[in-house]
């Protein structure tokens, strides 16, 4: 059906035009005939009686045409306009990922001689806002490799989840945190290895923006049929409004450009992986929902 459906649409608007005149001519004469004989009039019928029912299909073929050439530069132009986007954003995050994270580093290392130079405590504190914002920012270029990096097919092998899981838990700090899971033996997904920077992302999120004196974080891998889902719950103030709508929308907003570029990253990571995010906000917390496809059984 695919393959029919490409060899018509692949046609050129004359070929589809001349197609469907061709055609319509053909049904014309067809119906006409099967008209008179229903009537018994079979014996005087002449192309002639066929001439208004041509006329109308060579005036829709017109249309046709001009419809279908219409749109065929109308997806040209989108294609050439997208390969463009495609080519200006590559080479923009190249641009940022190498050059400026050289400079950055350079940025670091100066940063770092000063501070073991440098014995005044305000001046050491200026140092240190540079230091965290330079680290911020090489942190973000990172995340950008990994999207960019990221394969758009459909993944073909499987993945356990819990395994996944579990090494994500164990790098995170446990200063101060209290981190907890619950998870079967295994939990195989259709996925590939990339589904570990969504995972770090929601532990990373769960223990950063959460300013609580014990931070709790408790992750749970539930098996639901054909579905496979981690959920990550937290007792942290919530992800903030403006960041939440990443989840929902399409866009970035003015306010969420850079401080949401990891909720990006858990976002178009899971559903490259043919999985969906969700979350859900109350006064004791946030969770993070992250299903998957089941892989169980090979």
């Amino acid at each position: 059906m695919k393959l029919a459906l490409d060899s018509v649409f692949g046609r050129s608007p004359r070929e589809l035009a001349v197609g469907y005149l061709c055609l319509g001519a053909l049904l014309v004469v067809a119906a006409d005939l099967a008209v008179a004989s229903a009537v018994g009039s079979l014996s005087t019928w002449t192309p002639v009686r066929a001439a208004d029912g041509w006329a109308l299909v060579g005036a829709s073929s017109l249309v046709l045409y001009g419809a279908v050439a219409h749109q065929r530069r109308r997806a040209v132009d989108a294609r050439r306009e997208l390969e463009t986007s495609n080519q200006q954003i590559q080479v923009l995050s190249r641009v940022f990922r190498h050059n400026v994270r050289n400079d950055l580093n350079v940025i670091q290392g100066y940063t770092d001689l000063l501070v073991d130079r440098i014995d005044d405590e305000r001046s050491r504190e200026c140092l240190e806002t540079i230091r965290e914002t330079t680290d911020d920012v090489v942190e973000i270029s990172e995340k950008l490799r990994v999207i960019e990096e990221a394969s758009p097919a459909a993944p073909s092998g499987r993945v356990d989840l819990v395994e996944a899981v579990r090494e994500a838990a164990a790098d995170v700090d446990r200063t101060d945190v209290s981190l907890t899971v619950d998870a079967p033996a295994e939990a195989w997904v259709r996925a590939d290895d990339s589904i570990e920077y969504p995972i770090r992302e929601v532990f990373e999120n769960a223990v950063t923006h959460n300013d609580e004196s014990v931070r709790r974080v408790d992750a749970r891998v539930t098996k639901d049929g054909s579905t496979v889902c981690l959920e990550v719950s937290d007792n942290g103030p919530g992800i903030p409004a403006d960041e939440r709508a990443v989840l929902r929308a399409e866009e970035e907003t003015p306010l969420s450009h850079a401080s949401s570029i990891g909720l990006w990253l858990v976002k178009w990571l899971c559903e490259t992986q043919g999985g969906t995010v969700g979350f859900e906000a109350t006064d004791d917390g946030t969770t993070v929902r992250l299903r998957f496809e089941s892989a169980d059984g090979g």
